[in-house]
Formats: structure tokens, sequence, C-alpha cells
């Protein structure tokens, strides 16, 4: 390795790493893992709106909902990263596949415990698997990075940039499953977030008797208390926080980035189609890390990340129109590229003797800010946003379609009364015929408890008091929401740009230091 080049790495003869089928069946199972995650994901922010209909949730409910998820994904990273190298990559690896297939039995009885327990019961049900799938996520995560690492040692920033395209590849597909589902009409949302199981049972098949290796750490024997003390640089602690910076903005808001341009754009379905777009601009870049990367250093990547990000959010806080939107998810997307594989990539480089330990502290902070910050306070911004719009233009209607408890998802913060998913969707439709042929429906099946009651209640509410009012509503609730929703990308714009000041400032002290350079145990 030539450590006097710039970016640490040497000419491409010095830089090919040799493996064999065994080796490359394993990544492409890993990259599986993330084609899962991602189609999950996707889902997830596809079928809010179903939800939102369904059970009445708002934003913040809603957001504290996936949030959770990914703080069990992150927890799990952190956990499992202790224990990694002992317990072996193919027992974790089996328990990642468990926790996988449990999530989609518990998310078929959100319906029956809805109807049985009422919204709150439905929150926790959907809670608990969501919970689940991060789980199971986070246990693959704990794996596949460290993994790759070690099957890659000399372009380990190239290839955990081509491993995570599987996360935007998983991101094209559950769009594309949402836009088919659509158009078939009558698919229930549990079908159709389901559909994460064919990729999980493919990675399961393909991993399923391999030779896992051991990570650089282990192999060399690394203790554990080493690994621990490679926590004591300031350096990886900055990374750390820059890495919770990147769960916020990268995460957090594709969380709920679909939903708020298919505002801008005034079509769920053209949102979504953004949301393609921009996850295939990141599938195609990160198949590409490697030659930017020996032109500008890892660091350097990032901080031209970070500009792209923070530009991309503050434009799409700002536009109108199909072709301005277009042109700053564009940006947007560009900017999220490398965050996540990068960042692991520096610490990879730099703190081998971290092992899986270093990478999924790395992994799990970023997960655990998006799931405890990004999508509950990116909900909630909405949330706060939107209703102080309302209340601004008309006060009489916001009193109408706010929920009937204020409520926060982090202390803190103001708690506030969003506005009432359900009736949202009422007023979208402009009429209540979705709902007597609900009803009809029901009493055909038979069915009692508060999926009839809530649906009657929803019913009176619109015959009795929000019918008169829905053609002015129509417009003051759809421009408090899109406001809301732009606002809090506005607000989320903040977080990238403190990134970029962050990486502004390794590279100054790279520079002077000698410059970025891989290290190797035994040679640094």
């Amino acid at each position: 390795m030539d450590h006097n080049n710039l970016a640490g790495h040497s000419a491409a003869a010095d830089t090919q790493d040799h493996v064999g089928t065994n080796e490359m069946v394993l990544f492409w199972a890993s990259f599986l893992t993330l084609i899962a995650a991602g189609i999950g994901f996707s889902v997830r922010g596809a079928i809010l709106g179903n939800w939102a209909s369904e059970f009445g949730f708002t934003q913040s409910e809603l957001g504290t909902i996936t949030g959770g998820g990914l703080a069990g994904f992150g927890v799990t990273i952190i956990v499992l990263s202790f224990v990694a190298d002992k317990i072996g990559y193919g027992p974790l690896m089996a328990l990642a596949f468990v926790l996988h297939l449990s999530s989609a039995l518990v998310t078929f009885l959100a319906a029956p415990i809805y109807n049985q327990y009422g919204k709150d019961g439905v929150f926790y049900c959907l809670n608990i698997s969501t919970w689940l799938f991060a789980l199971g996520n986070g246990t693959c995560e704990a794996v596949i990075n460290p993994l790759t690492a070690t099957l890659f040692p000399k372009n380990r920033t190239h290839w955990l940039n081509i491993l995570h395209a599987g996360w935007p590849g998983g991101l094209i597909l559950g769009a594309l499953l949402g836009l088919g589902f659509d158009r078939v009409g009558n698919v229930h949302w549990t079908w159709q977030l389901a559909t994460f199981l064919v990729p999980t049972v493919a990675y399961g098949a393909l991993m399923l008797g391999r030779k896992f290796p051991k990570s650089e750490a282990s192999a060399s024997g690394v203790e554990i208390g080493t690994m621990l003390l490679q926590f004591a640089s300031p350096i990886l602690l900055f990374l750390l926080v820059l890495h919770a910076c990147v769960g916020y903005v990268e995460l957090g808001t594709d969380s709920w980035i679909g939903n708020i341009t298919g505002r801008i754009l005034e079509s769920k379905e053209s949102g979504l189609w953004l949301f393609i777009w921009t996850s295939g601009l990141m599938f195609v870049l990160r198949f590409f890390a490697g030659p930017i990367v020996h032109k500008i250093n890892p660091l350097g990547l990032l901080f031209a990340s970070a500009i792209f990000g923070t530009a991309g959010l503050l434009m799409l806080g700002n536009v109108t129109g199909v072709a301005l939107c277009v042109v700053a998810a564009t940006v947007y997307g560009i900017g999220k590229t490398f965050f996540w594989p990068t960042m692991l990539g520096v610490v990879s480089e730099r703190f081998p003797k971290g092992g899986a330990l270093t990478m999924g502290a790395m992994g799990g902070v970023g997960m655990l800010s998006a799931g405890l910050l990004g999508g509950p306070v990116i909900g909630y911004k909405q949330d706060y946003f939107a209703s102080t719009k309302l209340q601004s233009v008309d006060k009489e209607a916001y009193e109408r379609f706010k929920v009937p408890a204020a409520s926060a998802p982090l202390p803190g913060l103001q708690p506030i009364n969003g506005l009432d998913g359900s009736k949202v969707t009422v007023l979208e439709k402009g009429d209540n015929k979705g709902l007597i042929a609900d009803l009809a429906t029901l009493e055909k099946a038979g069915a009692k408890g508060n999926i009839v009651d809530e649906t009657k209640k929803l019913n009176y509410w619109w015959t009795e008091t929000e019918e008169k009012h829905a053609k002015e509503d129509a417009k003051n609730v759809a421009d408090a929401r899109m406001y809301g929703g732009q606002m809090a990308l506005i607000y989320t714009a903040f977080v990238p740009a403190f990134m970029a000041i962050g990486y502004l400032l390794l590279i100054g002290y790279f520079a002077s230091t000698g410059g970025y350079k891989q290290v190797h145990i035994g040679h640094d």
C-alpha cells in the first residue's frame, strides 16, 4: 500500500482484492439483506397514508412508529458488534432470518388488534413489528459491514459503497411494488409490507452452510479491551457525532421525503416516482465510489456530499412546480448517496483494531439518531408547522381537524395537537362514499368493535360537521400540510450544513498530519 498517496490508496495494480466463489456468494447474500431492508423501509413509507387513514394517526405518531424501528436497528448493531467476532457471523445471520420472519407474523395481527383494542393497541402492534424488522436488519448490519471489510481489505470504501447500493436497490423495488399495488388496487398494506420476505428467503438460502471468515482484528488476535480503547480517539468520537447526523439527515428524511414531495407535486404517485429517481441515482453512483475516492479521498467526498445535501434540502423546502422539484430532489439525492458507506469505510480504514465493534458503533449511532430523532422530529415539525399555518388561516378549520390529545415525540418539545390523518384522508377524497362502502362491507362481514365504531364516528363527523366546509377546508388543509412538510425540510438542512463544517475540519487535521492514509494492524 502506497501511504504517500493522499487518498491512502496505491495504484490499481496494488489494490486488487483476490476472492473466491464462497466469498463472492457471501458478499451478494449480504447485498440481499440490504435489498430486504430497503424494500421494507420503502413500502412502509408508502403505506404511512394507509395507516393514517385506517387508524387515525398523526404525522408525529407515524414518525414515532417508523423512528422506533430505526432505533431498534441501532441498538442491535451496537450490542451484537460486541460479540459478533466471538459468536460468529453464521449464527447471527440465522438469528436475523428468524427476526425478519417474526416481524411479518406480528404485522399480520394489526387489523384484529385494532378491532379489539383500538388505536392504542394497533400503535403498539405496529411498533413491535417494526422493531422486530429493525432487529433483523440490525443483526444483518452487525455482520455485513465487517464481513465486507474483511473480504476486500484493499478496497474497503469502494466495496462498502457497492454493498450499500443494496439499500437504494431495495428502496426502488419497494416503491415500484407500491406503484404496482396502487394500480392493481385492493391489496391490503399488510401484504404489501410482507414483500420484503422474498429477498429474506434468498439471503437465507445463499448463506446457509457457508464458511465465514474472521475480521482482520479477530484474525490478528485483537482483544475486546483493545477494541474499546479505539474510542479514546477524539477523531473516532467526532466521526460518531457526524454519523449521528448522517442517520438523521439520510434515513430520517427518507422516512418522509416521498410523502412531502407527493404534496409538492400534488400526487402521491409522482412523489413515489421522484423517490425512485433519487434512489436510482444512489444505486448507480455507489458503484463508482472507488474512482472518486482515488481522486479526492473519502473526506473530500463526504464534504462535497454534505454541500449537495444542504443545498438539496433547502431547495426542496422552497420549490413549487414539477421541474424545480425534480432538480431539487436530484441535488439532494446526489448529496445523500455516499454518506453512510463512506463513513463506514473511513472508520474501517483508520481504526482497523476496532473490528466489528467500531463499525457497529457507527451504524448503531446512525440508526439511533434516525430512529429517536430523525423520523419522529421531522414528523413533529410537519405537524407543528402545518397546525400553526392552519390556525393562522382558519382557526375553526383547525379545531375540526386536530386530534383530541396534544403530544410530542421527545421531552422538551412543545406538545401539539396534530391533524387527524383519517379526517384529512376523507377531506382529500371529497366525500364519504368510501366510508359508506367500508361500513357496508364491515356489516356484511359481521364485524364489531373499534373498527366499526371509528368508521361510524368518522362518517358522522363528515355529514354533520365537515361536509359544508369541505370546499374551503380542502385548500387550506392542503396548503398547511405542504407548508409543514417544506418547513421541516428547511430545518433539516441545518444538519448537513453542520456536517460540511465537520468534514472540513477533518480535512484540515489530516492535511496537517501528512494526509489521510489507510491504517493496517501492525503498521500503524
